[in-house]
């Protein structure tokens, strides 16, 4: 039996349209964008599978490109399909970014943060440029490290605040760890870079860590 046979509420691409993505099972989203089984299994079989196999959903999407296309009935197309949609995620994410006043919206931040810089391997410094009205100039990813430190050049981080005008930024930085705990390391760099900037009134409001799990803020922690 295809998913054609089954009842019109049962289907995923019919059940969202009526009800809406939320009430669709993390095997019913997959097998939306999939759109095609196998001869032996449905896009929602397939789904299921994967589900099993990963996990989870972020297990999925961060899994290196051949352990996904090992799969049975993901072929190269639908693997495009789901970094597709994983991609306008985040790009809706960043846009979303530059239209509002970040400091009211803490948690649309780290779901941003969390979306670019979780799956990193290694360490990843970046920056969130902002202006006057809090709003994103511009995301940046500014050092890259090793798997447990990043060298920050707080030199560097001034002179790209000068040239694109920023008066305040937000610091972030990944643990591929996992663990977002903030090092003493994480602490001292960025009092010193809180330190050089306030030398041109460019204010650091926020330096957020990203570990697995959770996304720290320093600010929140009474840190800044």
């Amino acid at each position: 039996m295809t998913i054609k046979d089954w009842p019109t509420d049962d289907r995923p691409r019919e059940k969202l349209l009526l009800r809406g993505a939320e009430v669709l099972s993390d095997a019913e989203l997959l097998a939306v964008f999939l759109r095609t089984g196998t001869p032996n299994k449905t896009a929602v079989d397939i789904g299921r599978d994967l589900m099993r196999g990963f996990g989870s959903l972020r297990q999925l999407l961060d899994s290196p490109a051949e352990a996904v296309l090992a799969q049975e009935g993901i072929g190269t197309a639908k693997y495009a399909l789901l970094m597709a949609s994983l991609e306008l995620g985040r790009r809706h994410l960043a846009q979303s970014l530059t239209e509002k006043e970040l400091l009211t919206n803490p948690n649309m931040v780290k779901n941003f943060l969390r979306a670019k810089l979780r799956h990193q391997t290694h360490e990843v410094f970046a920056a969130l440029f902002l202006d006057s009205q809090n709003r994103l100039l511009s995301f940046e990813t500014l050092f890259t490290g090793t798997l447990d430190s990043c060298a920050v050049h707080p030199r560097e981080v001034v002179k790209r605040a000068l040239a694109l005008h920023a008066p305040s930024i937000i610091f972030a930085h990944n643990h591929p760890s996992g663990c977002a705990e903030p090092s003493a390391a994480d602490k001292q760099i960025t009092q010193r870079l809180k330190s050089a900037l306030a030398l041109l009134d460019i204010r650091v409001l926020d330096h957020l860590i990203v570990g697995n799990s959770e996304v720290v803020s320093l600010a929140e922690r009474g840190l800044i």
